[in-house]
């Protein structure tokens, strides 16, 4: 290792991360861990002595490996590196590192690249389920130039459409409701914990004195709003079948309010403990999903649109996804347009 690994550092999305072969890493689960730590620069606020950007959406790492499944191209796993602690979580998956998961398998020779457009089918292996992406590759080389933007990334580039399927019940036991309610009360707040992707409780802002248009920074140094929504995550977790989450990612805690920008819902995600910059995909399919339920705060507050297109706004802007769903009102299938773009590739130093 002292000769430096293989990475491949991309944005996904409105992420950045890092991009390994599973070949290049030890196979020891725990050196594997304390590998990425140092990598990152864990723990540490600043990740001052890695390549962590001191922020969880920029410390975050993609590992790829030959499919295990037919229908796959590609084997991913998705691993959230925290920032100020030395913990490694792979009890997620990553819908906007999933984003450059298809260039990077070009990249790195899983798939052939067509001239013009390439599919790329990927095993997301914390969730089991299968996605596809769809990748720019003009004259049969992956490209990261086009005209699509997403809120909160500048410029324009090249878009990947993504779909899922599958995705009820994903890390939870396999029902789009873990508890079998609509709504459960949780320390008196009305919640509806929700798994379409991404397992996450969605609550009133205003149960908690909020609008739900606060920013980014004043909900950050609210300690005792997040000592709320912690103290309401960790009785969630077991009732969603995720366990004790105390040292996990998930459950998302999103606090939903109406619309103010043209759009569906307001969110505002904690990724744990910290306020998101924007939403994940499977975070946003979720409230999406949560929307349609007969009841529940994301429910009495949505304005449904006439199509299948939901844009969920954040404190960035908006992310758009589709809903497919089926005669009963079921959401059977869901996508998504995300961009990438490769940052470096080359050697990076535990």
């Amino acid at each position: 290792m002292s000769d430096g690994i293989p990475c491949l550092w991309m944005r996904g999305g409105t992420s950045k991360g890092a991009y390994f072969l599973a070949s290049d890493l030890p196979s020891d689960r725990a050196e594997r861990d304390a590998l990425l730590l140092s990598i990152m620069g864990s723990p540490d606020p600043r990740q001052i002595d890695g390549i962590g950007g001191g922020d969880p959406l920029t410390s975050k790492v993609a590992i790829l490996s030959p499919a295990t499944r037919p229908d796959a191209d590609v084997d991913y796993l998705f691993l959230q590196i925290f920032v100020d602690e030395a913990l490694v979580s792979d009890s997620q998956g990553c819908g906007n590192i999933l984003a450059g998961v298809g260039p990077a398998a070009i990249e790195r020779g899983f798939v052939g690249a067509q001239d013009g457009e390439t599919p790329v089918r990927i095993h997301m292996v914390n969730t089991g389920e299968i996605a596809v992406a769809r990748v720019a590759t003009p004259g049969g080389r992956a490209s990261y130039e086009g005209s699509a933007t997403i809120d909160g990334v500048p410029g324009h580039h090249a878009p990947v459409p993504l779909t899922f399927r599958g995705l009820e019940g994903a890390m939870t036991g396999g029902a789009m409701l873990p508890t079998s309610n609509v709504v459960d009360v949780i320390q008196g707040v009305e919640c509806t914990l929700i798994d379409m992707g991404m397992p996450i409780v969605a609550m009133d802002a205003a149960a908690f004195g909020l609008t739900g248009q606060e920013d980014r920074d004043t909900l950050d140094a609210d300690d005792a709003l997040k000592i709320r929504i912690e103290a309401i995550r960790l009785l969630a977790g077991p009732m969603m079948g995720l366990g004790d989450v105390a040292e996990k990612s998930v459950p998302k805690m999103t606090l939903v309010s109406p619309p103010q920008m043209g759009g569906v819902i307001s969110t505002r995600s904690f990724i744990p403990h910290r306020c998101h910059a924007s939403i994940g995909v499977f975070a946003a399919v979720s409230v999406a999903s949560a929307c349609i339920l007969s009841e529940g705060p994301a429910a009495h507050m949505a304005d449904l649109p006439d199509g299948a297109t939901f844009r969920i706004e954040h404190p960035s802007g908006a992310t758009e996804v589709v809903l497919d769903r089926n005669e009963a009102g079921s959401v059977v299938a869901a996508g998504t347009i995300r961009t990438a773009r490769k940052l470096f590739d080359g050697l990076v130093f535990p």
